[in-house]
């Protein structure tokens, strides 16, 4: 199964581009898209494209955030939320259960200037644990496909040194970072490429950043420990344009 993550910036903003991000990747099983920005009555026939299985959860603030999972197999279940009104009101987490084998795709929240979100995001990164806490309890694994909107090292970003105090990179960021990852789950693409330079998912649109690959990895599929040695593979996938942030990849046996 190949299971991608992507977030696109705006779904129709992609469209009008041409681009369909469940075709973007050739041989995608499932994927999940991050800060789609429309609620489904707004893209017609996107919302159940032939083929795929759709399931959107939207924030209740029009244009903004929101969370999708696509999948060629139909789900046992669909999941909105993490019965966590504080963070399901804004669409960020949407998932499927194929079995033991749960799929999440989540948008975490970005922290802001001066960290003036931060306490909202660390709540969130809390909830999320519970949410795969409680997948755990009952016997399933977790793949979490989504924008984490965190660098965790100084190896997933061009200029850590500029960057330190900044959103994304702000120690208590990263220090949840590291906290979930002592909990057993599994960061296989840096397993994988424990010394890769330049492996960057997100560049920001001034300064031809793109171009010189100024950017920062901040877009994962991590798994819960049971899963990680069903991965054979993780990828990031640059060459793919059509927004700020490019798909990321873990195919599963």
């Amino acid at each position: 199964m190949l299971a991608v993550s992507w977030n696109v910036n705006g779904l129709r903003a992609a469209a009008r581009k041409g681009i369909l991000p469940w075709d973007a990747v050739p041989g995608t099983d499932i994927i999940g898209l991050q800060e789609t920005k429309a609620n489904v009555d707004q893209i017609g026939d996107l919302a159940e494209p032939d083929g795929w299985h759709a399931a959107w959860f939207s924030a209740e603030k029009p244009g903004y955030s929101g969370t999708a999972l696509l999948s060629r197999q139909k789900p046992d279940e669909i999941i909105e939320g993490m019965d966590a009104p504080a963070f399901d009101a804004e669409g960020r987490v949407i998932a499927m259960r194929f079995g033991t084998l749960v799929v999440i795709s989540a948008y975490f929240p970005n922290s802001q200037e001066f960290g003036a979100r931060l306490a909202y995001k660390l709540g969130f990164c809390a909830a999320m644990e519970a949410f795969l806490a409680r997948w755990r309890a009952k016997g399933c694994e977790t793949l979490l496909l989504g924008d984490y909107n965190i660098a965790h090292q100084p190896i997933d970003l061009a200029r850590p040194n500029e960057n330190v105090g900044n959103p994304g990179y702000l120690p208590q960021e990263r220090a949840w970072f590291a906290r979930y990852l002592s909990l057993g789950y599994r960061d296989v693409f840096r397993e994988r490429n424990p010394e890769l330079k330049g492996a960057y998912s997100w560049w920001t649109y001034r300064a031809g950043a793109r171009a010189r690959n100024v950017g920062w990895r901040i877009d994962y599929g991590t798994t819960s420990p049971g899963l990680a040695a069903r991965v054979t593979d993780a990828q990031i996938h640059p060459a793919i344009e059509g927004s700020d942030h490019c798909p990321v990849s873990v195919r599963l046996d």
